[in-house]
């Protein structure tokens, strides 16, 4: 094993036991309930990088994964009384499946047509579910949590753990395609598909791929909401701010590297928990917009492409 990837698992099981040790000694459950949010922005962050970073592929249907993640659970839930591992398990098969359909319709699509497609997709899936009165329809449903499993003394706490646990799976996922084959051939098809396909990159099935791993990791980090609001509507569910947000925070980060989702989801999603203690929570979107522009405009490759260009300068003198 490389000394990266070493230390790669030596952070993941500090970081593991940290979060375990705090759900069992911190007794106000406020940061749980703002760190959730954190954890989850960072699951969708990385999740969508696989597509949007890596293949150059922007996808504006993030908030159709996570809504489908929200029903799929609800979905489980009323008609099974499933437990949350079974809700999130199923939640990543059917984000896969749907990320594999909307590939095969949408993929052959460059540029703006694709991220147009992925924003028909949210509005589609959405109206559908409105229209469901089994799983709440546009009134929304309420939900009764299971009892909570020990360790824990809190069913917000287990959510905290479980979506930390969500964290490691997709940012090892995406670290593994950064240095894998399959990476290498999404970046090259990012800089110049075209060439791509002609040095024998088979740059469909790649595409394909991503959309299914990106969407399945996107809707299993969206399943454990339902239980964690105890409340599922379809205008919360599917709300464009998720879509938003996760662009904003991988751009900010950087996508060009597994960290940078990561970096951004933490930055931005802390500060939105912060103004929506301290100001207002409709104060975020102003602040995103804010920072969004600033990075485009001054460090385009996010602040992991800032960090090496600055390292990479001082490496000169």
């Amino acid at each position: 094993m490389k000394k990266g990837s070493i230390a790669f698992w030596c952070g993941v099981v500090v970081f593991l036991a940290a979060v375990l040790l705090m759900t069992q000694l911190v007794r106000n459950e406020y940061p749980f309930f703002a760190g959730y949010v954190i954890l989850q922005f960072v699951v969708l962050s990385v999740a969508w990088t696989i597509l949007g970073g890596y293949a150059g592929y922007v996808n504006f249907g993030t908030n159709a994964f996570f809504g489908v993640g929200v029903y799929t659970a609800v979905l489980l839930v009323q008609a099974y009384r499933a437990p949350l591992g079974v809700q999130i398990v199923v939640a990543a098969a059917v984000g896969g499946l749907l990320g594999l359909g909307v590939g095969l319709l949408t993929l052959r699509m460059r540029g703006i047509f694709f991220s147009i497609a992925t924003i028909a997709l949210a509005i589609i899936i959405e109206t559908t579910i409105t229209n469901w009165r089994f799983v709440g329809g546009a009134a929304g449903i309420q939900l009764q949590r299971p009892p909570v499993m020990p360790p824990f003394d809190s069913y917000v706490k287990m959510l905290f753990f479980v979506q930390a646990l969500l964290v490691v799976i997709a940012v090892a996922i995406t670290r593994f395609i950064q240095h894998s084959r399959m990476g290498r051939g999404l970046q090259a098809l990012r800089d110049d598909e075209l060439a791509a396909e002609c040095t024998g990159v088979p740059t469909l099935r790649l595409k394909l791929l991503a959309c299914v791993i990106s969407g399945a990791l996107m809707a299993a980090g969206g399943a454990p909401a339902a239980m964690y609001l105890q409340f599922a509507n379809p205008d919360s569910a599917f709300n464009l701010n998720y879509s938003v947000s996760v662009l904003a925070m991988s751009l900010i980060g950087g996508t060009a590297h597994w960290i940078g989702p990561v970096i951004g989801a933490i930055l931005l999603g802390t500060t939105q928990q912060l103004l929506a203690v301290t100001i207002s929570s409709e104060v975020n979107v102003l602040v995103l917009g804010v920072m969004l522009v600033l990075f485009v405009v001054a460090a385009p490759k996010g602040i992991i492409g800032l960090v090496t260009g600055l390292a990479g300068r001082r490496g000169h003198k």
